[in-house]
Parts: C-alpha cells; structure tokens; sequence
C-alpha cells in the first residue's frame, strides 16, 4: 500500500494513525487489525 495513504488513514476504532505490517493494516494505538483485499484496506469494526 502507498506509504501517503497510509499516512492519511486513521483507525476507525480509536483514530490512531495505522501502518501495514505483515500484509494487514494494523493500529499503532489500539493493535487491531484490518485486512487488505486486493491491495484494498477493509477498515470496517465489526468486519
């Protein structure tokens, strides 16, 4: 994923800022995890 928009995505659960770690969008607040589908982040809660 591109590093820009990983530096604009928030967490929908806390707002925290996210990175992509070992092929999943994960939380640098909290630690959940979102998947990616086709290079696509699913950054739905109850997903």
């Amino acid at each position: 994923m591109d590093k820009d928009l990983l530096d604009i995505l928030a967490c929908p659960a806390c707002q925290g800022g996210v990175a992509q770690e070992n092929g999943q969008i994960v939380c640098l607040i909290c630690r959940r995890q979102y998947a990616l589908r086709d290079s696509i982040a699913v950054m739905m809660v109850n997903d």
